[in-house]
């Protein structure tokens, strides 16, 4: 009887990845085309594909939004790993009042999305930084100013890397996996360390740290695909187009020239693709072990 209904499983799943896979079969041909031919349903690959791909690399200087969203991938993925992981250490080994509380806040910044976030956040970043902290107290010590009004300072990091990187290196998700992962951990293990007398931070580096890869993997993954993927704020908060990401690049050179050459896009499009993907590749064994339940957790 299984081996009967084999057939409808293998075409059901050919045409799924079939539908899955047409958009990016469908980017690298119309790449391939020239201008006259993009804008047809003319499915046949072209020539051009070598001339798209330089056109955008460097004509529209795609290479420089390429360099400024992986620095920030980078710098967010690293950074976001590091506080999950003392986050979540903190959550399961240290003993501190409000720590269910604590915790239970960090969950709920999961359902606020980042567009209610957006307003308060620009004018955080964007706003300049009180001139000497006489004007800073005697704003602070009006609480009319302090409850009542919005704060006239600010960070001022507006068009610079720091906008786009520090106010991503909180990680709810990364808190919650690791506090999961370390609470599958035998207590034992602690005991052990302090009797020892290893450090917290020796117990981290030498003992949770080596356990976790997997789950150091997974998070990676999420993250560096998450901060690439950015769009709408660093949209709002980068102005000069030396600072700005691939996301919003691939929108400028949209909307640039007389009219939109496509071919060029979509060879854009492809070039973007290839970083996120690498990155999957390379740790896609720790990314499925580290959502992997087994019967022992």
């Amino acid at each position: 009887m299984k081996r009967r209904y084999d057939w409808v499983i293998h075409t059901v799943l050919i045409i799924g990845c079939t539908i899955i896979m047409f958009p990016i079969v469908f980017a690298l041909i119309k790449a391939t085309q020239t201008r006259a031919a993009v804008m047809t349903p003319n499915l046949i690959p072209g020539a051009e594909l070598m001339n798209n791909l330089r056109a955008v690399w460097v004509e529209a200087s795609l290479w420089k939004f390429m360099r400024n969203s992986f620095v920030v991938a980078i710098a967010v993925t690293i950074g976001k790993t590091i506080l999950s992981l003392f986050a979540g250490m903190a959550l399961v080994y240290f003993r501190f009042p409000f720590k269910r509380f604590i915790f239970g806040f960090i969950l709920l910044t999961l359902m606020m999305p980042t567009e209610v976030l957006l307003v308060p956040l620009f004018d955080l970043v964007s706003q300049q930084p009180p001139a000497s902290w006489t004007a800073f107290w005697a704003w602070f010590h009006d609480p009319r100013h302090v409850l009542l009004e919005p704060s006239p300072f600010g960070l001022g990091w507006a068009n610079t890397y720091w906008a786009i990187i520090v106010p991503f290196l909180a990680s709810a998700t990364g808190t919650f996996l690791f506090r999961q992962h370390f609470m599958a951990i035998p207590q034992s293990l602690a005991d052990a360390a302090r009797i020892d007398g290893a450090t917290p931070l020796q117990f981290l580096t030498r003992i949770l740290v080596p356990m976790s890869v997997n789950t150091i993997g997974a998070l990676a993954v999420i993250q560096f695909v998450y901060v690439w993927d950015q769009y709408l704020w660093p949209k709002v908060i980068i102005r000069r187009e030396d600072f700005q990401v691939v996301q919003v690049g691939l929108n400028l050179i949209i909307g640039t020239g007389e009219g939109t050459q496509w071919g060029y896009v979509m060879a854009g499009a492809l070039l973007t693709l290839i970083p996120p993907l690498l990155v999957f590749i390379l740790l896609q064994e720790q990314f499925m072990r580290g959502f992997a339940l087994s019967e022992s957790k």
